[in-house]
C-alpha cells in the first residue's frame, strides 16, 4: 500500500498562487493514478485533477486553465499548481491514489472512481480570500 502526505496549503489573496505537494512512499506501482480532491464545508468531496503513469492527465472543468497537475518520479512527488485561485477554490484537498489493473488502457484516471482510490493523504487546507 501506498502512503501519501500533503503539503503547501495555506491561505492567500483571489488572484494567487499555490503549490501543493503529495509526497508517496511505500510500495511503487508501475500503473497508477494519482491526484487530488478537494472538500469545501457543506459539500460532497469531488475531483480536481488527476494524471496517470504515462503523464496524462484529466482535469475537472471549473479548474481548466489555472491548475496544472504534474510530478516527479525521482521524488515520487505530485504537485498541483494552482494560479488564479479564486474563494470557490477554498476547500480541503487531499492526495489519492491507486494502482491500475493491468487490462485498463487509454487514460488510466478516466476509468477511475473516487471508491476506487485506496490511499489517501490527511488533506492541506487551501483558502482564498476576495
Amino acid at each position: 500500500q501506498v502512503q501519501v502526505v500533503e503539503s503547501g496549503g495555506g491561505s492567500v489573496q483571489s488572484g494567487g498562487s499555490l503549490r501543493l505537494s503529495c509526497v508517496a512512499s511505500g510500495y511503487r506501482y508501475s500503473r497508477y493514478c494519482m491526484g487530488w480532491f478537494r472538500q469545501a464545508p457543506g459539500k460532497e468531496r469531488e475531483g480536481v485533477a488527476f494524471i496517470d503513469s504515462t503523464g496524462s492527465t484529466i482535469y475537472a472543468d471549473a479548474v481548466k486553465g489555472r491548475f496544472i497537475i504534474s510530478q516527479d518520479s525521482a521524488k515520487n512527488t505530485l504537485y498541483l499548481q494552482m494560479n488564479s485561485l479564486k474563494p470557490e477554490d477554498t476547500a480541503m484537498y487531499y492526495c489519492a491514489a491507486t494502482r491500475v489493473a493491468y487490462y485498463i488502457t487509454g487514460n488510466y484516471c478516466a476509468r477511475l472512481k473516487e471508491a476506487d482510490f485506496g490511499s489517501w493523504g490527511q488533506g492541506t487546507q487551501v483558502t482564498v480570500s476576495a
